[in-house]
């Protein structure tokens, strides 16, 4: 049933890892820690849901636990503590599936994905500004203003407004996941560890504050300034160029375990590890995927946690295609429908 959560005897928890987006109203969030708790204004509305991008990475899920013990209360504590969390674990674990997890489960709209490669940096998190497009906008105004005065004369009964500041900023995810919503956004840091050296430590002072400011609209005269948020075609207002959260978001940082990070940003998060699913999990998994367990479904998921126990990297992605593969009605598992299967479960460390 929708909505439905085990009972588990802990009365704490507000996250089950179930995934079934709740019937009616969400589930409100225990308050905050005094030291996490933000007062950014104006309030906003609830965001948009993203029911497809959740059903790509969930399916249609059950109300069965899909994760360990550990893990759920880890993931607890930090909704409860207002911190970020810090996943680590071999690609393809379902590290950044967590996010939509939480997500559906706790009615909190759609997933913010910030995905990091080596030339991001801080502000590519918190917001852009079109300044040429800006400049060439004002040019433009600039020279309708002028053939206006030629044609219509310096007594023209009106004057077109120059182009506003705020149309030409776009604020990034984990701006737009900073903004002062009444229920946290969910923000997911995708591969934090393929970052330039500085990022974690640039990202202290926001992840500490729950605010930043935009500095084109620090300098700027009006007031407030109505901003591009990173919801399609939504909008958001800042006063005096400073956005700060209401509460604080839901912020999984998933890393691929490549490098180290540094201590005081360690320490501002909550470290979760997570470990290859188990058989169970996997077939819970796929049944969520495709609404029953296909014919084929538990020989492959056997062959592919042998595949994980001998080593190697492999990611539920793989599991997945090779089950679809198989419930094509005139697939063979012939020698070269072996092969293909072979293929598709391939080790992903060994490059081919």
């Amino acid at each position: 049933m929708g909505g439905t959560t085990p009972v588990d005897g802990r009365a704490w928890r507000v996250f089950h890892a179930t995934g079934v987006a709740p019937d009616g109203p969400p589930r409100p969030l225990p308050e905050a820690p005094p030291w996490r708790r933000f007062r950014g204004e104006p309030a906003l509305p609830p965001p948009p849901d993203d029911e497809a991008a959740s059903l790509r990475r969930l399916g249609f899920v059950e109300a069965v636990t899909q994760l360990e013990e550990e893990t759920i209360d880890v993931v607890n504590a930090a909704l409860l503590l207002r911190r970020p969390l810090l996943v680590s674990g071999p690609p393809g674990v379902g590290k950044s599936t967590l996010a939509y997890l939480i997500s559906r489960e706790l009615g909190l709209g759609r997933v913010l994905e910030w995905n990091i490669v080596s030339r991001t940096s801080l502000r590519d998190g918190l917001y852009a500004h079109d300044a040429l497009g800006r400049a060439q906008a004002i040019a433009a105004w600039r020279a309708g203003i002028e053939a206006s005065v030629e044609f219509q004369g310096p007594d023209r009964d009106e004057e077109q407004s120059p182009p506003a500041l705020g149309d030409f900023i776009t604020l990034g995810a984990l701006g737009t996941a900073l903004l002062p919503y009444e229920r946290p956004r969910v923000l997911l840091v995708d591969e934090l560890d393929k970052s330039d050296i500085d990022l974690p430590n640039d990202l202290l002072h926001v992840l500490e504050n729950g605010s930043y400011d935009v500095p084109e609209l620090v300098r700027h005269t009006a007031e407030t300034a109505r901003v591009h948020t990173s919801d399609p075609g939504l909008h958001a207002v800042v006063r005096h160029g400073r956005v700060e959260c209401r509460e604080f978001p839901v912020v999984v940082i998933t890393s691929n375990g490549e490098r180290e990070f540094p201590a005081a940003f360690r320490r501002r998060c909550l470290p979760l590890e997570m470990r290859p699913p188990t058989r169970a999990q996997l077939l819970a998994m796929v049944h969520n995927h495709f609404r029953a367990l296909p014919t084929d479904a538990e020989a492959l998921v056997d062959l592919f946690t042998s595949r994980i126990a001998s080593g190697g990297t492999h990611s539920l992605d793989q599991l997945l295609n090779a089950v679809q593969l198989t419930t094509e009605g005139a697939f063979q598992a012939d020698d070269g429908g072996r092969r293909l299967i072979e293929m598709l479960l391939r080790d992903l460390s060994k490059g081919r």
